[in-house]
């Protein structure tokens, strides 16, 4: 056994996965039955979206459409992704913030504020989206 490997129970969550909503137990959360990622239980993500296996759904947040939520990606707090938008890796969308369309949130690039990131717009590498920005087109960030 790898000695970095942590070990939980199929339904149980990480510890870290706990830690996005203070006070948590296993009990609060779900696994997304179209990816296996974690749902809190405030949280929706519709059976038409993909929630991957490490990815997180919390606080009042809804992911739904066709929306991609992968890697460690985080939607939390009262954030929106729909439509065909991709959420990966380490992004993080915050706040009251959307990502629709056809955007692109991915490395470590944060959208949170009231901020809008749509159409076929892609936040990348460490960008950050915030306050009442609107990203969309083609715009590349």
């Amino acid at each position: 056994m790898n000695n970095h490997t942590e070990r939980h129970p199929k339904n149980t969550p990480p510890q870290h996965v706990l830690d996005l909503e203070p006070g948590s137990t296993g009990a609060d959360w779900h696994r997304h039955l179209n990816g296996g990622g974690w749902v809190y239980r405030t949280a929706w993500a519709a059976d038409t979206a993909y929630v991957g296996p490490n990815a997180v759904v919390c606080g009042s947040a809804w992911v739904y459409g066709d929306a991609i939520v992968s890697g460690r990606a985080v939607i939390r707090d009262s954030a929106v992704v729909s439509g065909n938008a991709i959420v990966r890796d380490r992004a993080e969308v915050s706040g009251n913030a959307w990502v629709y369309g056809d955007a692109e949130v991915f490395g470590n690039a944060v959208v949170c504020g009231s901020a809008e990131v749509r159409g076929d717009a892609e936040v990348s590498g460490t960008a950050k989206v915030g306050g009442n920005a609107r990203i969309g087109g083609g715009t590349i960030l």
